[in-house]
């Protein structure tokens, strides 16, 4: 049987949701939080932006798995966990950032009541550098998708 091939548009539309996002996230790094909860617009914005690119991120994730015989994830917290295993992404940080960046997603989708200010502004200064090593790992893949037991149209 013939596997699909990924298909790099996608791949390079999705990365490119993920950089926009990431471009408008860093007008926030290193803004007190005061000076974030200030303005209203700041949470929207940066709400907005971080759910873009935590979608982007496992739209990616569940294309590259669609592609792999047996390894369709039936849930997003499948997705890092199934890229691991097929060491699309190392493992560990499958288990760790990926998986939580899953559940994150899975909050905004949710709970988006439940999200605050001070929880996004955090995750603003301390997590936006998983996007940045995810975007890395799917660029080594679209360099040399055969590494992976994969092709690309």
């Amino acid at each position: 049987m013939r596997r699909l091939p990924l298909n790099r548009e996608m791949l390079r539309s999705r990365l490119s949701y993920i950089e926009d996002s990431l471009m408008s996230l860093e007008r926030f790094v290193g803004m007190s939080f005061e000076e974030f909860s200030s303005n209203a617009d700041n949470f929207r914005i940066a709400f907005y932006d971080l759910h873009r690119a935590l979608e982007a991120t496992l739209d990616i994730g569940s294309h590259i798995l669609s592609r792999i015989p047996g390894a369709r994830a039936t849930s997003y917290k499948e997705i890092p966990l199934l890229l691991g295993k097929h060491k699309i992404v190392p493992l560990g940080f499958a288990e760790r950032e990926l998986l939580q960046m899953a559940g994150y997603r899975n909050r905004m989708v949710h709970f988006y009541s439940e999200i605050t200010q001070k929880e996004l502004y955090r995750i603003i200064q301390e997590n936006l550098k998983d996007f940045e090593k995810f975007c890395n790992y799917i660029n080594e893949l679209i360099k040399d998708p055969k590494r992976y037991g994969l092709e690309i149209k």
